[in-house]
């Protein structure tokens, strides 16, 4: 009966009959590797089959601490004019760098920059980074376990009252934490926030 069938295919369509040898071939291949515990493709397992020969890969899990804390206080009456309130709580003694008017592209550029090439680890590797491409900058030392509250306001010299709408092309304040002491750097995994 199969015989015949086939034989009707070749007849009406040599590359039908050949697409049709073909999907049989793969799809008994597929069955018979999924019998030996391959991994085939869901379309090809068993219906019938209700566990997954699937392998879990055991990866070593590791605590990894953020020695940073920043967070910004009443921000809903933060604005350029009347600056913001910054609180730290950092486990380690850090720097707090605010890079006011920050480019939006060079602060891109520079992320990429930490995640492919270098880690930015000190203010001045940010400040290279970005070309230098902010309107002004301020730094301020994190004593340890201090819960300081730092103001930070863009200084009236500059004339600026509004960076626009969004999209823009000037963030209106970056705010970089890095640890202070070099030797502290080799203990975290986080080195800059």
């Amino acid at each position: 009966m199969a015989a015949v069938f086939l034989v009707t295919l070749y007849e009406y369509s040599p590359l039908f009959y050949i697409a049709v040898v073909f999907t049989c071939f793969i799809v008994t291949t597929g069955l018979v590797l999924g019998w030996f515990g391959w991994d085939v493709p869901v379309i090809l397992r068993n219906s019938e089959e209700t566990q997954f020969s699937t392998r879990a890969f055991k990866k070593q899990m590791r605590q990894v601490k953020n020695p940073f804390g920043l967070e910004m206080t009443n921000s809903s009456s933060a604005s350029l004019a009347a600056g913001m309130t910054l609180t730290t709580d950092c486990l380690e003694d850090s720097h707090l760098t605010c890079f006011w008017g920050c480019s939006v592209q060079k602060l891109y550029e520079a992320l990429q920059k930490h995640v492919y090439c270098f880690r930015i680890s000190t203010p001045q590797a940010l400040e290279e980074a970005l070309y230098s491409d902010y309107l002004h900058r301020e730094q301020y030392f994190i004593k340890k376990h201090s819960k300081e509250e730092i103001y930070c306001q863009l200084p009236k010299d500059t004339e600026i009252e509004d960076f626009g709408p969004v999209p823009r092309s000037r963030y209106p304040l970056v705010a970089l934490l890095t640890l202070a002491d070099e030797d502290d750097r080799e203990i975290y995994d986080i080195v800059s926030n």
